[in-house]
């Protein structure tokens, strides 16, 4: 039988050891709570079994099931380091298989238009501008923006130092269109710092939220009239996918997001390859047939 107890200190492990962020600690809290509701503690290949059937009977996707799965593997795998099961009983079990969409991603005249939402005559508008600019220059995830400190910028060098996934840092260039709309939001004379080290602020000078984040994406999609799925992470897509497209090589792509595995940054090279084939199929005259009189 598996405790709450044996979870709380998993997810202190989580925390302390590995120093995953509080949403992701939280996100494997939630699933493992869900297991131990279904299974009353036990922690067998056919409690795990049935607890899968019962996902798909309460029509959860593919990938919540998988999520479900993947955070009760690094619990299982944490149990039998401390000893407290014998065996993995989950090694029999495979993770549903899941259809990967290619990521969605802006064309370069929708990244002009996105940038042209926020009203440049208020501090918002600035900071939120500089958020776009700074996305779109780096490729860094939006929790890594939102942790971002004044320390952190080498503005003589254009360089940046990121704590990514782990809290593993990596230092990557800044292009001076980004630092300049950095300085014009840290130095706005509307700006109020009660967390003075942090780079982005909400309206009440502490530090802004990846959530927050989020929701003024969500408006500026809106304002700019934008059909596409919209979010931080877009823009991480979306650079990605110009660098590839002006030539830059996969190592350095990779290295620059902060990809810890090759395989994640490939990704890219496929919707390359689709964005090349629609506008060979747009411009070759022998796509489609002659009509013939």
């Amino acid at each position: 039988m598996i405790t709450m107890e044996a979870i709380a200190s998993f997810l202190d492990y989580l925390k302390v050891v590995r120093q995953l962020s509080l949403h992701t600690v939280r996100n494997y809290q939630i699933d493992l709570a869900a297991y131990m509701t279904f299974s009353k503690g036990e922690f067998e290949e056919e409690r795990l079994r049935e607890f899968i059937v019962f996902m798909y009977k309460k029509n959860l996707s593919k990938k919540s099931v998988s999520r479900r799965l993947s955070a009760l593997r690094s619990f299982s795998k944490y149990l039998l380091r401390k000893g407290v099961i014998k065996k993995n009983p989950l090694l029999a079990i495979k993770t549903p298989k899941i259809s990967k969409n290619l990521p969605s991603f802006l064309g370069k005249d929708q990244v002009i238009l996105f940038f042209s939402a926020p009203n440049l005559k208020t501090y918002l508008g600035i900071r939120d501008r500089a958020i776009m600019e700074l996305l779109y220059a780096t490729g860094i995830r939006v929790s890594e923006l939102a942790g971002l400190n004044k320390q952190d910028l080498d503005r003589e060098n254009l360089w940046m130092k990121v704590r990514g996934k782990g809290n593993k840092e990596r230092v990557i260039p800044l292009t001076a269109v980004a630092l300049e709309w950095i300085e014009k939001n840290l130095h706005h004379p509307k700006r109020r710092e009660k967390e003075k080290e942090a780079v982005f602020l909400n309206r009440w000078g502490s530090r802004l939220t990846p959530r927050s984040i989020d929701r003024l994406f969500v408006a500026y999609k809106k304002e700019a009239n934008i059909a596409i799925k919209l979010t931080p992470h877009t823009l991480r897509h979306t650079i990605a996918t110009h660098f590839l497209e002006n030539g830059m090589d996969l190592k350095t792509i990779q290295e620059i997001l902060g990809h810890s595995n090759l395989t994640t940054t490939t990704i890219y090279t496929k919707v390359s390859s689709q964005l090349k084939k629609e506008t060979y199929d747009k411009a070759h005259p022998l796509v489609k047939p002659f009509e013939t009189v």
